[in-house]
């Protein structure tokens, strides 16, 4: 039986750590440029969730996981969460298959866009609620 890590409406989501996920060292002071430089829509929700605001669940910002830098990386679920902006314009093939390799990897990915981020906030937390009971109860 898996831990039970926090409760969505009353719902108990179960842990599910992704053990010994591959890192590449050559992006540490990338991901670190990302985190100082607070893309904006980024920093809305960082806000939504940060010191365990969000249901008690812990996020990392810009964890760096194989050779790609996710927005956000719920280590106890294994859940990404990326916000797309304009940078994603044009870039579906390399879109399609840095998902797949974080598929194979049995990690989750709720996908939102700036636009909702910046607009639609509330409507958004509550999708990523509903994703992770869909996934994690």
């Amino acid at each position: 039986m898996k831990e039970i890590i926090t409760h969505i409406n009353e719902i108990p989501i179960k842990r599910n750590f992704v053990e010994n996920l591959p890192y590449n060292i050559k992006l540490k002071s990338r991901a670190r440029a990302l985190r100082k430089a607070g893309n904006y829509p980024e920093v809305v929700f960082w806000l939504q969730v940060k010191k365990n605001g969000f249901h008690n669940i812990d996020f990392d910002r810009q964890r760096i996981i194989g050779n790609y830098i996710v927005d956000f990386y719920v280590k106890t679920l294994g859940l990404i969460v990326e916000i797309d902006g304009e940078s994603h314009n044009d870039k579906e093939d390399y879109d399609n298959k840095r998902e797949e390799y974080l598929d194979s990897l049995g990690l989750k990915i709720f996908k939102t866009t700036n636009f909702r981020v910046l607009h639609d906030l509330d409507n958004v937390m509550k999708e990523l609620e509903l994703f992770i009971i869909a996934y994690y109860s």
